[in-house]
């Protein structure tokens, strides 16, 4: 596995402080995330998931706790939309330029809107997906929140 990633080079050349921590990714699990946090040994609050959404048919990447489900009314709200859904899983992966359970929100295809959870802010540091599947970047979630021109918001169902 390459540790050097669209989502890598993305943030080095930001000049964010980060670490790479691959793990045993496991293709069965019922929730990735929550599989990620545990192959890593920490709390499911600390290792976010990164999610493709629409709103008003509009893409946007959504980032929360992986131990959290994204309400979309509040989604929806957070961009001042009326209503959102998932995206499906293909063109998730069209339109981030990475595969599900690999899909990060640095480096994407294009650059897409972005909300993170608040609650995520409260942590000293973050895991989000570094591009690939078993791969995650740590980091500071204001460092994550900046470098994306995240909207922070309770998204939390």
């Amino acid at each position: 596995m390459s540790k050097v990633t669209r989502a890598t080079r993305m943030l080095e050349q930001a000049g964010v402080a980060f670490s790479v921590h691959a793990y045993d990714y496991d293709p069965d699990a019922e929730r990735i995330g929550l599989q990620a946090a545990e192959a890593l040994g920490e709390p499911a609050a600390r290792v976010l998931k990164t999610l493709m959404a629409l709103v008003d048919g509009k893409p946007a990447c959504v980032i929360v706790p992986s131990d959290r489900e994204v309400s979309m009314k509040k989604l929806a709200a957070a961009f001042g939309g009326k209503s959102a859904q998932m995206m499906k899983v293909p063109d998730a992966e069209r339109l981030s330029g990475y595969k599900v359970g690999g899909i990060s929100p640095f480096g994407q295809a294009r650059p897409i809107r972005t909300a993170i959870e608040e609650q995520a802010m409260a942590q000293d540091f973050v895991f989000i997906n570094g591009g690939q599947r078993g791969l995650q970047v740590r980091l500071r979630p204001r460092d994550a929140a900046q470098v994306l021109k995240a909207i922070v918001a309770a998204l939390a169902a």
